[in-house]
């Protein structure tokens, strides 16, 4: 079956690389900017629209206060830069705030921002693919009819993408981002010479709209709570940012430098576009509302349930380039196209966060392990499952589901500063440099000014935003938190079990003496061949065990018996209820008792079929009786497999279709770094019985 489902993997997501080729994967600033910034940037296409949606709720006299929560947005977007960019260089192994945080202030604080990170990326695959569908959908019907089936397809598109390895993806996603950047300039430019230059009036679509408040004439501390819930939604613009700072190590060297360089780019695009789209909005005048439906009026008439409201870029573009125009056709495609590869920034943040996470053993050690093409596979596989499923619940709605964004973000913002700002205190009580020490001070006002505007921004955002869904990120964060304490204890525990002693143990004491058993049902030739292994193994005793559930097929298991004449005893136990694992059970456990430190080998004799069907076929009674077996103490199990015609019928179809295999490509993690894991696979002599190979049993059936 592994051979079969080789080929479409191979078609979907490429041969597998070695691991001595994870140099090749590191990103260019050129395809690290898309790669990694490609969620800032990209939410200059609704971050706009969402600031202009809350000042509606007080009408368009409202709108005057825009240009004054974009210069916000600017100071705290730059705030966030400039801190960042001290993060990579003092950390530039990957782990950004959760590393920060944890060195610093501890790992409950650690822990923290690791929750909200996590929570934050798997919002940011479904903002992201949401509000592409949304715009998408503005042009082509069939996308808002099916948004949410349309939205999994794209998740599931850009996850085959993401595991063919990030400098495949990058590449694929470098030329949509800096076409959306240069689409989104051209337009600013052009629009800045018409209206200044060439004095035109540009009008937007909805431009002799009116908007019914929703609060008539709100003013004093209603005004206040009202700005600063746009502020809030404006601060969408910030997310993905420590993208970069988890991201250090899939730069190219110097990775710190291009790291910082990176951060610095994006910052600079960023603002521009979203301070270039907020003029121009005010210029052309637009108008949204919450509720276009019956808020938006034309002619004094509500525009009605039908009324599409398009994003506030596209109603800009509009009128800057004119509807139906090269360039607004150029926009339009590259912003829906951006806002679905935006994910990516969160398909290589969460991987490389989990990676860590699970190399701290707070989330499964499989999100550590690298897959076929050097991508941390399961980490991507996980977040696109998450996101598919707040896609599901949400129904694809971005209004809904940026409720629940920038919390996470700006948790991890305010403690990883806070975390900055002990760092560079307990370096500044060493370094004597005076060169160094200034640069440090420096660096250190600079961390501490965005961990006070962060945590300013984070009350702001919990106060206005809390009651509109901001609960449900932070129960997701709490999930998150508790989940990985749960299985941080999980592994301490046992590690600390497993831990081999320094003197003499019961686990190193050889035992008294060692009882095999070979479980039979009747005499074939799997039984034989596990009756000749277990004599090779000199135990101390050697018994055959079978179980009666039908008289007459015990008869003649005990004539077939004595009629070869074979040298093993035999003994029969009876079972009214014809059950066949619990008196096996039962009587190993009896000799335990008996004899408490000897030990129960345990023989399984098994045959191994070859088409998949055939699986379906035959009784698992092997299977269930050593998940039992397993949970008895002083008890070993051994399978001892006989190989089927149709076993080796399947080896030679493979080997017919040739079908591509990479050298190692079967990947076993040290016995030591996986506690409770069992290791080994199906083959020739016996296997560890956890092995999870499919075979028939030869057991009583």
């Amino acid at each position: 079956m592994s051979k079969l489902t080789d080929v479409p993997k191979r078609i979907l997501i490429g041969r597998a690389l070695r691991s001595d080729r994870l140099g090749e994967t590191l990103l260019p600033k050129r395809i690290a900017l898309p790669v990694f910034a490609s969620d800032p940037l990209s939410s200059v296409a609704y971050a706009p629209g969402e600031v202009l949606l809350v000042l509606s709720i007080a009408g368009v006299s409202a709108y005057h206060f825009s240009p004054w929560i974009a210069v916000a947005v600017v100071v705290l977007m730059f705030t966030v830069v400039a801190s960042y960019r001290q993060n990579v260089h003092a950390y530039p192994s990957g782990g950004g705030d959760y590393e920060v945080a944890t060195t610093n202030l501890g790992p409950k604080a650690g822990l923290t921002v690791a929750s909200a990170l996590l929570v934050d990326y798997v919002l940011t695959v479904a903002v992201s693919i949401s509000s592409g569908v949304e715009n998408l959908g503005s042009a082509i019907p069939f996308v808002v009819e099916n948004k949410v089936l349309c939205a999994i397809a794209i998740i599931v598109l850009l996850t085959l993408m993401n595991l063919r390895g990030v400098r495949e993806s990058g590449k694929l996603f470098a030329i949509p981002t800096y076409v959306f950047v240069g689409a989104v300039f051209i337009m600013i430019v052009w629009g800045a010479v018409r209206g200044l230059a060439f004095g035109d009036t540009m009008r937007a679509p909805t431009a002799g709209f009116q908007i019914k408040p929703e609060e008539q004439g709100l003013a004093g501390f209603a005004l206040v709570f009202l700005l600063l819930r746009a502020f809030s939604s404006g601060c969408a613009a910030l997310t993905g940012v420590e993208a970069i700072s988890n991201g250090v190590p899939a730069f190219r060297k110097p990775k710190s430098k291009n790291a910082a360089t990176t951060l610095a780019l994006m910052g600079g695009l960023a603002v521009t576009m979203f301070c270039g789209i907020i003029g121009l909005a005010m210029a052309t005048d637009v108008k949204m509302a919450e509720s276009p439906g019956t808020d938006l009026l034309r002619n004094g008439v509500p525009v009605g349930s039908d009324y599409v409201q398009n994003p506030v870029i596209s109603q800009v573009a509009a009128a800057v380039f004119g509807n139906g125009t090269f360039f607004f056709v150029l926009l339009a495609a590259a912003t829906a196209l951006v806002l679905f590869l935006a994910a990516n920034t969160a398909y290589n943040g969460f991987p490389l966060l989990g990676s860590i996470l699970a190399q701290d053993r707070y989330l499964p050690r499989q999100l550590h392990t690298r897959g076929d093409r050097l991508a941390f596979s399961n980490g991507i596989v996980l977040l696109a499952g998450a996101a598919a499923l707040l896609v599901g619940l949400y129904g694809a709605d971005s209004t809904r589901l940026i409720q629940l964004y920038i919390v996470g973000v700006f948790v991890s913002f305010t403690l990883s500063q806070t975390g900055m700002v002990r760092h560079w205190n307990r370096h500044l009580k060493t370094e004597r440099n005076a060169a160094k020490r200034r640069h440090m001070i420096r660096s250190r006002a600079i961390n501490t000014f965005g961990a006070f505007f962060t945590g300013l921004v984070l009350i702001v955002v919990l106060a206005t935003k809390f009651t509109h869904g901001a609960w449900v990120a932070l129960l997701g964060m709490v999930i998150f938190y508790g989940t990985m304490t749960a299985i941080r204890k999980h592994y301490d525990r046992v590690s600390d079990e497993i831990a081999a002693a320094e003197g003499p143990s019961d686990d190193s004491v050889r035992p008294s003496r060692v009882h095999s058993i070979v479980l039979v049902s009747k005499v074939h030739k799997p039984t034989l061949r596990a009756l000749a292994y277990a004599k090779l193994m000199r135990s101390d005793t050697l018994e055959a065990l079978s179980i009666s559930v039908d008289p007459a097929e015990t008869k003649a298991l005990k004539d077939e018996w004595e009629r070869r004449g074979i040298n093993v005893p035999l003994k029969i136990l009876d079972s009214p209820y014809r059950e066949i694992t619990r008196p096996v059970i039962e009587y190993v456990r009896g000799l335990r008792t008996e004899n408490p430190r000897d030990a129960i080998s345990v023989y399984i004799p098994e045959y191994v079929v070859g088409r998949w069907y055939e699986h379906l076929l035959h009784n698992q009674s092997a299977l269930r009786l050593k998940g039992r077996l397993l949970f008895t103490p002083g008890v070993m199990v051994t399978s001892v497999p006989y190989q089927l015609e149709s076993s080796e019928l399947a080896k030679q179809r493979a080997k017919k279709r040739r079908v591509y295999v990479a050298p190692g490509a079967v990947r076993r993690g040290p016995v030591d770094a996986r506690p409770g894991d069992a290791g080994g696979g199906a083959g020739a002599g016996t296997k560890a019985s956890g092995s999870g190979s499919a075979s028939g049993s030869g057991t009583k059936r």
